[in-house]
């Protein structure tokens, strides 16, 4: 296939290299790390053996054309640029699939270049970009996917089987819809705790901050789980996330809960990406991950009083970054 990655940190230039190492005609799309991937690849540390590949750099969508299969890994702080990326990329037989975390991210895609094209695609991994065209990978690298609004397709499957034959474990799912819900479970606490750590127990506990307050830093995922009180809080957001959506009708068991924090005892100190987003002074991804949630829960009539107080916080921290 051609493929054309759009946002090469982590998890693009992870999932886009593993499709090259298997010989599809892959094209990085690229701003600030271009000289670097150009002049010397894109090479990948992981524990299941260290590879190397020269993916085809591009400044400009253009330069790229009319592609297989998109995939989206831009900070969905980004997805502003969206419209001026994605249409020179998108032909009559494009599969558009987003590899971005949080809610309404396919609706926006679709609103570019038609739902009959959109994809989603979960992805369960631990990775850090520690220097350009250098990516760590810690564990994992599972990916659930499936069709915006209806059940997968035929061609859901051959991109499955395509990252599959790449060395990537993948599900496919006829409810993306679901499997979003399923991934808040992980990703509201540990990505929203990790950052609101900074600002202290305390303030997590009111809800808010103290005018003046000093900010400290993170917590790994390592810290949240060593702590009784902080473990107490990532039980009491992973029950509401279920809560909310089980009254959305997705069926997800309570015992998510339980299997999600002991496989997270396994990734030692972790920092999730909205940690790493606040220590480099970047915009958050509050929409997708905390708001929009909360809105939803809200509408279904659930009580989430802990995500409301997080993202509280959240916002606040995210004004002073």
């Amino acid at each position: 296939m051609k493929i054309a990655v759009v946002g090469c940190g982590a998890v693009g230039s992870y999932y886009g290299a593993r499709l090259c190492q298997a010989g599809h005609q892959v094209h990085f799309l690229l701003r600030s790390d271009y000289d670097a991937v150009r002049a010397g690849g894109v090479t990948v540390r992981s524990p299941g053996g260290d590879f190397h590949v020269q993916p085809i750099c591009a400044r400009e969508p253009r330069e790229i054309g009319p592609a297989d299969l998109v995939l989206i890994a831009l900070k969905t702080t980004a997805n502003h640029v969206l419209p001026s990326l994605l249409p020179p990329l998108a032909g009559p037989g494009t599969a558009v699939m987003t590899l971005q975390n949080g809610l309404g991210n396919e609706a926006a895609i679709a609103s570019l270049v038609g739902a009959e094209r959109t994809l989603g695609g979960l992805c369960f991994v631990c990775l850090n970009r520690v220097a350009p065209g250098t990516i760590h990978h810690l564990a994992y690298g599972a990916i659930i996917m499936g069709e915006y609004g209806r059940p997968a397709q035929p061609r859901t499957r051959l991109i499955a089987k395509a990252m599959a034959d790449a060395g990537v474990h993948c599900k496919v799912t006829d409810n993306l819809a679901s499997a979003h819900w399923e991934k808040l479970v992980w990703n509201i606490p540990f990505n929203g705790l990790g950052v609101a750590g900074a600002a202290g127990f305390d303030a997590v506990e009111r809800g808010r901050m103290e005018p003046g307050q000093a900010v400290g830093r993170c917590l790994t995922t390592d810290l949240l789980l060593g702590d009784p009180r902080w473990e107490i809080v990532v039980r009491e957001l992973m029950m509401e996330t279920i809560h909310a959506a089980q009254a959305l009708g997705f069926p997800v068991p309570e015992s998510d809960a339980d299997r999600q924090i002991e496989r997270t005892r396994t990734m030692a100190a972790y920092k999730a990406s909205t940690l790493i987003d606040f220590e480099r002074g970047q915009e958050l991804e509050l929409e997708g991950l905390f708001l929009e949630p909360l809105r939803q829960a809200r509408k279904a009539g659930v009580s989430c009083p802990r995500l409301a107080a997080l993202c509280n916080v959240l916002t606040e921290l995210g004004r002073k970054n």
